[in-house]
């Protein structure tokens, strides 16, 4: 069994995340991915004689004899002399059904069974903190409500005053909302600091099944331009309640599908890439949807917000939303049109008066409008516990400092994710009823992409840099996918389908000077051309294989134990782009390599962190960055093939 950083338990949204930071099960708690402590208590007892299976407490540990992880699930196995017990917690984010996939609701099941074929009375009992309803050193009056249906013994905890959408930042849990648990036949109570549950049954001819829901209802999601808004499947009006009703009324028949999904995801993952691409696969799914809000705006259309988890906490990041869109594109697109809608939305507004996109709407879950590099008069402090509504202010004056804008990265994402989407099958309405700021954006790549000026890129944390090759690359690649969606929708493109090949050739011309590309058009230095994978993923016909053959192999002298650097100026990488270079490689052994890299470093580095993004290939240590969707695009090579 391998060592993982972390072990995500009950993982989906940005609020409700509970990881278990150390696999070995060892005297620890449970705790939301930014570090802080959620604890969860399992018990288990047979014959009278208790047992712990979570959480710290002075009960001896079940001998635990194993864990496997898929990417919808995490199980454990445990034994005593007589009893062995299987325990595990299921998320099913389901890409066909997005009702369920945004219903924060897991499914923890546990089954003893006689290994003596005697009869033995078990019983379970799973405890949260209130810590899940409130943050601060402070604690606040506590409610507890229970709700005892036929079906489903049920109880709820919150704070007795609730302020719903109250604050926003990074590395912080919710303040407002209610944290359900629910089992049939199951005992409920709330001791002043724990929800409790507990469930009995005989272990004996046939096993004992317990069926257990934990939730988290937060009320009000997203504050959207002003508009409070609810998750997904509380669009209609569902209660949580209801949905824990029919979750579990669901509960085998969903277990059937997340095992069903989780088979046909790690089948496809083990012929692109073996045990290796199974593991990263398994250990990111979940991962990535929770670091996502899914909801309706006051039109009905759907929206997909982004956290940029330990990061700053900005809400719909374009140039996070960007890596994370191969997953979504290969099994439900329409999320990537749901990403790019708000940003389009605030674009639309007066307070944005550039030519080029927007680097994110808000600080999550507070959408009014971009942070990111906004002028001193716009908030108080670094990070603001909540922003000023900047959708209803003016044009003038200028909002932000320019120097902390990313002009080429993002405008070229919107373009390419927008193409992608329809591409892969999402309606391509939302770019057409955008084309007069779509239009905007592809003439600013025309202009100033071919070789871009001092700016920063997505890689912001290498600080800012002139001639980007990579940056050129995906203002090519951008101009393209503009010309390819003017033919979707029956019109020329053939301007700026030719103005992308002629920027192609420059590029060529001016890179292609030995072995590998460099950093800069200067002949500086090499980096991952990861903005290339695009040329594959959507049949672009920019450079032909030679080229990627070429420009793969030559990454192969830079590879460390851990993986491929970003580029030569530190050690450190991105995952996600390593996966986009692997993808964009003809070569097999090149991508064989970047794989079993990323793995080794999931099975070896000291941290026990979320799955990381950025970490150092020497040192397998992560640098910083947890819990982030960009892993999403770790999921490139599923779109990104050079077998046809």
């Amino acid at each position: 069994m391998p060592r993982l950083p972390a072990v995500p338990l009950m993982v989906h949204d940005p609020y409700f995340s509970v990881w278990m930071p150390d696999d070995s099960l060892t005297n620890t708690d449970t705790a939301h991915w930014c570090g802080s402590e959620l604890p969860v208590h399992i018990l288990f007892s047979v014959d009278g004689i208790t047992y712990r299976l979570l959480g710290k407490g002075e009960a001896p540990y079940l001998a635990f004899t194993g864990m496997e992880l898929t990417p919808l699930s995490t199980r454990y196995r445990f034994e005593t002399a007589c009893v062995r017990l299987t325990l595990s917690f299921t998320s099913p984010l389901l890409p066909d059904d997005l009702d369920r996939a945004s219903t924060p609701i897991s499914l923890i099941r546990a089954e003893a069974c006689s290994l003596d074929g005697m009869a033995h009375e078990v019983a379970l009992t799973l405890d949260a903190s209130d810590r899940f309803c409130w943050r601060g050193d402070e604690k606040p009056e506590i409610g507890a409500y229970p709700m005892p249906y036929p079906e489903l013994g049920m109880m709820s905890i919150s704070q007795l005053s609730q302020k719903l959408l109250c604050h926003s930042g990074d590395g912080v849990t919710i303040d407002w909302g209610y944290l359900y648990l629910g089992a049939p036949g199951g005992k409920l109570a709330y001791d002043g600091e724990r929800l409790r549950c507990e469930v009995h049954g005989t272990a004996g001819d046939t096993n004992a099944v317990f069926k257990l829901l934990m939730g988290y209802d937060d009320v009000a999601s997203i504050l959207y331009y002003g508009n409070p808004r609810k998750a997904w499947y509380a669009r209609n009006g569902k209660d949580f309640a209801s949905a824990m009703l029919e979750t579990l009324a669901r509960f085998d028949d969903l277990l059937a599908a997340c095992s069903a999904w989780d088979e046909r995801l790690l089948n496809e993952a083990q012929k692109i890439g073996g045990d290796d691409y199974a593991l990263i696969v398994s250990a990111s799914w979940r991962h990535v949807w929770a670091a996502h809000k899914l909801f309706a705006d006051e039109n009905g259309q759907m929206c997909f917000i982004s956290k940029e988890n330990n990061s700053n906490g900005c809400a719909g990041t374009v140039d996070v939303s960007y890596p994370s869109t191969p997953l979504f594109l290969k099994f439900c697109p329409e999320l990537v049109s749901a990403m790019c809608r708000p940003v389009l939305r605030f674009a639309r507004m007066p307070v944005w008066t550039y030519d080029f996109a927007p680097h994110d709407v808000g600080r999550y879950p507070i959408v009014n409008g971009q942070v990111y590099g906004c002028d001193g008069t716009l908030s108080v402090g670094r990070r603001p516990l909540h922003q000023p509504p900047f959708y209803l202010m003016p044009a003038q004056p200028p909002r932000y400092n320019l120097r902390g804008q990313m002009p080429v990265e993002e405008s070229a994402n919107m373009i390419i994710m927008l193409y992608a989407a329809s591409y892969f099958g999402a309606d391509g309405d939302l770019a057409k009823q955008n084309r007069e700021t779509l239009e905007k954006w592809v003439r600013y790549l025309v202009e100033y992409g071919e070789d871009p000026g001092e700016q920063l890129c997505t890689d912001d944390f290498a600080g800012h840099l002139a001639h980007n090759v990579n940056l050129a690359a995906k203002a090519m690649v951008g101009v393209m996918c503009y010309g390819r969606m003017l033919e979707s929708w029956g019109e020329d493109g053939s301007f700026y389908l030719n103005r992308a090949r002629e920027m192609a050739d420059s590029w060529l011309k001016r890179c292609c000077v030995g072995e590998g590309t460099p950093l800069t058009f200067d002949g500086r230095g090499w980096s991952m051309k990861y903005n290339l994978a695009w040329d594959r993923a959507l049949n672009l016909g920019l450079f032909d294989r030679d080229f990627y053959l070429s420009e793969a192999r030559s990454y192969i002298k830079h590879m460390n134990d851990f993986g491929l650097p970003l580029d030569n100026r530190k050690t450190y990488t991105k995952s996600d782009w390593e996966l986009w270079t692997a993808a964009m490689s003809p070569d097999e052994e090149v991508r064989g390599a970047i794989i079993s890299r990323v793995a080794r470093y999931l099975r070896e580095t000291p941290d026990r962190v979320a799955f990381s993004d950025w970490y150092d290939t020497v040192t397998g240590k992560h640098e910083q960055f947890i819990a982030r969707s960009v892993q999403g695009g770790l999921y490139m090579p599923f779109i990104c093939s050079w077998e046809d």
